[in-house]
């Protein structure tokens, strides 16, 4: 088995790696003058079973064609099975038309991945489940539920405790995290008036006196967050935080969280985090390097990987 690592998440890489007690294989991965990726594996994978892990977080671009040319060196140099192996998976918010004319990029970049040689793929939490079918190999999703529910047992009283889903979309992942935890479930209806903004409408179920943690898979601009924390607080919450998989945090999303009325943001480390990031005093970074190292273990090993969640 061999791990191989782009550039867009070194620090997650290199703890899977550690989690395998296996060393990154050693790789070139640079540009030319006029910005072109340039890809050289520098061990001989001939045969092997090679893992490239590669979120394809901002410049997204840049990322996915690291991956694209990741995957077609590799399959140029006879490695028997290749898995893309991508924490998060971009253009994954685009999985449907939302009006005339207009394109599912989720599936476009599904072909790409496949058509570059990718035997199998690996991803954590997608937007929407749905994108699964969007490949013609293999997929596992993971979730990031269970390394949550761990950080939360360890953190809060669960008495006191409930889960919120900051929109309708989300229901169903804020559902099977209150499980999890036996907590009870409130769900914040909002209305997008356009891309990056959110108003809310109302809070279903009682939230006055809980200790409330909102659920999802992305927080982007933060807005829906941070409007969604002063209305469960104007109904009487006693305090809100919130645990997100992917922190793409683009823009001013992180100067918004810092001031605003959450308590606490975790995100995961599907996407390196940023100085500003570090240095939020109410955002936390959680990691799910043995989550992604133990299914590649599993994969590798042809054992179940849905038994992870079960």
């Amino acid at each position: 088995m061999k791990l191989v690592a782009g550039n867009s998440n070194h620090l997650l890489a290199e703890a899977v790696g550690a989690y395998l007690n296996l060393p990154l294989t050693k790789c070139v991965v640079k540009r030319f003058a006029d910005m072109e990726i340039f890809v050289e594996i520098e061990e001989n994978v001939r045969g092997e079973d090679v893992f490239v892990l590669q979120s394809t977080s901002f410049p997204t671009n840049d990322h996915l064609m690291e991956l694209l040319i990741l995957i077609d060196a590799l399959r140029r140099s006879s490695a028997r099975r290749i898995t893309a192996v991508v924490p998060y998976y971009g253009y994954a918010r685009q999985d449907r038309k939302p009006g005339p004319r207009t394109p599912i990029s989720a599936k476009l970049v599904a072909n790409m991945i496949t058509q570059a040689g990718a035997d199998r793929v690996l991803t954590v939490d997608l937007h929407a489940l749905q994108i699964q079918g969007f490949f013609d190999i293999p997929t596992d999703n993971l979730f990031a539920a269970p390394t949550m529910v761990k950080d939360i047992k360890e953190n809060f009283d669960l008495s006191k405790v409930m889960v919120v889903s900051p929109d309708v979309g989300g229901v169903v992942r804020a559902r099977d995290l209150a499980k999890r935890i036996n907590a009870p479930l409130a769900i914040v209806d909002k209305r997008r008036e356009r891309p990056g903004e959110s108003e809310v409408m109302s809070v279903i179920g009682d939230v006055e006196g809980y200790e409330c943690i909102m659920v999802d898979d992305i927080v982007d601009s933060g807005g829906t967050l941070c409007n969604a924390s002063d209305a469960l607080l104007a109904r009487g919450a006693k305090e809100v935080s919130a645990y997100i998989t992917h922190g793409v945090l683009s823009g001013g999303a992180v100067a918004r969280i810092t001031s605003s009325s959450l308590k606490n943001l975790i995100i995961t480390d599907s996407i390196q985090s940023t100085e500003a990031v570090r240095v939020a005093h109410n955002i936390r970074v959680i990691s799910i390097s043995t989550l992604i190292g133990e299914a590649i273990a599993r994969t590798s090993g042809e054992k179940s990987v849905s038994s992870l969640f079960e």
